[in-house]
């Protein structure tokens, strides 16, 4: 793992210092609500990354051990990255803010997606459906 330094012991502030950047946190959303996996799909996303910030954040991610980096079988010039445990275990924090941005922040922006709210088992479904997408990665780029 990278070395970081801390502003403090703040349990808060110092899970900031390593994941608190708008950046990684979409990263982390796209993965794990919308299941992309390739720098492509990334960079794809409505708010706009540049490809430097992306490919930055996710070499963080990955020294973080949040995300894991591996060679498609039948095009090793593309990677394809998958959330760790590490990575999975932020599901609740990004469904928080999801259901306090939809109770807070619609006010001052209407036009944001509707939040479907589901049953108390949603974090435990995502992270559930997330898990086996990743099997499938995995079983499809073992060389």
């Amino acid at each position: 793992m990278m070395m970081k330094k801390f502003r403090s012991s703040c349990l808060i502030a110092s899970a900031l210092d390593l994941i608190g950047d708008k950046w990684s946190l979409l990263i982390i959303r796209d993965m794990l609500l919308h299941q992309k996996k390739t720098f492509k799909e990334m960079a794809a996303s409505k708010e706009g990354i540049a490809t430097n910030l992306l490919s930055a954040r996710l070499k963080l991610l990955e020294s973080l051990e949040v995300i894991t980096k591996r060679k498609l079988p039948k095009n090793k010039k593309e990677n394809v990255y998958l959330l760790t445990e590490k990575g999975i275990d932020l599901a609740p924090l990004i469904l928080e803010i999801v259901i306090w941005s939809d109770k807070y922040v619609r006010t001052y922006n209407p036009d944001m997606n509707p939040y479907e709210k589901g049953d108390l088992n949603i974090v435990l479904s995502v992270q559930k459906g997330y898990r086996a997408f990743a099997r499938q990665i995995v079983e499809t780029t073992r060389s």
